[in-house]
């Protein structure tokens, strides 16, 4: 029996074209599945949009802020609607990447080290670097698609990379800057799909490396097998530390070293045929539209249940003499 299903795409942020692309991806292989789709463009007045479309569930394909930060999760759950993906709290914590370096911290598993700067400390970026070191990585501290993403090779271009990074967000990350393979990682339900290298031809995969071409995909990566079973278990421990369910994708690392690292978990990754995903997918035996519905068939809520307590009995209040 098909559902009744809205796509949430578009969304306020710097995101929005990406989302629309995902969206109408994900609209055709809902269609196709024989589901009756309505597109949701999510926006000023989202709350009234999602009450007038009569929908079952909600399958997420939004990017970025206001859109994977918990915000239309929270929403969706006061309207008692399903949704795909990862639940408020897990979708706040991933896309606040230093929260989620602190929590990756906390469970033992390998980040490169970094701290936050705030839209109005960004003139004393350089003080706040410290002994840090370069070459580092700038970034937002919230957001994706790689916007606002620099490599700093010298103090004198950490300022302007900073204040940036800062205009996506108002807070941007510093961070090390790791020397190796880029790998990503799939993960549908509890499970790996697989893994594939990204390598772009110039430092940091950026907006334009990942999105206007002349990136190289290798699945599986060029890594040994044992190697990259450990880095897809690292991942699988990164994206269960956030809490996160449904789907995702895991960023990492292979340094030159030998050491692998996590950069950070996405709840919500792009998903049009050629987006990082849907490739691990295939290459496990899972098209487009399996992929789709295996997302949708997982959409759910963060339930709490409240019940009634007993009664108490006041307890008399007695006072020491």
């Amino acid at each position: 029996m098909g559902k009744r299903v809205g796509v949430l795409m578009g969304g306020w942020g710097e995101e929005r074209e990406i989302s629309l692309k995902t969206g109408e991806a994900v609209v055709a292989a809902l269609e196709t599945l024989g589901h009756t789709v309505t597109r949701v463009f999510a926006g000023p007045g989202l709350d009234r949009a999602l009450r007038a479309a009569d929908i079952e569930v909600a399958f997420l394909a939004l990017h970025g802020r206001m859109g994977e930060d918990g915000r239309v999760q929270g929403l969706l759950e006061l309207l008692e609607i399903p949704y795909t993906g990862s639940g408020v709290l897990a979708s706040a914590l991933a896309m606040d990447k230093p929260m989620a370096k602190k929590l990756f911290q906390l469970h033992n598993l390998a980040t490169p080290r970094g701290y936050r700067v705030a839209r109005e400390d960004a003139e004393r970026a350089l003080e706040l670097h410290g002994d840090s070191g370069f070459p580092c990585v700038v970034k937002p501290a919230k957001g994706g698609s790689s916007v606002g993403l620099s490599v700093v090779h010298d103090a004198g271009a950490l300022v302007p990379a900073v204040a940036q990074a800062c205009r996506f967000g108002g807070e941007a990350l510093v961070e090390r800057f790791v020397k190796g393979q880029e790998v990503t990682v799939g993960i549908l339900g509890d499970r790996v799909l697989g893994s594939c290298e990204v390598a772009f031809p110039r430092e940091g995969f950026d907006y334009e490396a990942k999105y206007k071409g002349g990136t190289q995909y290798f699945l599986p990566p060029r890594l040994s097998d044992t190697r990259r079973v450990n880095v897809e278990s690292l991942a699988l421990a990164a994206y269960r530390a956030l809490g996160c369910r449904g789907y995702g994708r895991v960023d990492m690392l292979c340094s030159d070293t030998e050491n692998d690292v996590v950069l950070e978990v996405n709840t919500l990754p792009g998903f049009t045929p050629t987006s990082l995903l849907p490739k691990i997918a295939a290459r496990a035996g899972l098209d487009f539209p399996a992929l789709v519905q295996g997302v949708l068939d997982r959409a759910t809520r963060d339930e709490s249940h409240v019940t009634e307590a007993a009664p108490v009995a006041p307890v008399p209040l007695r006072i020491a003499r």
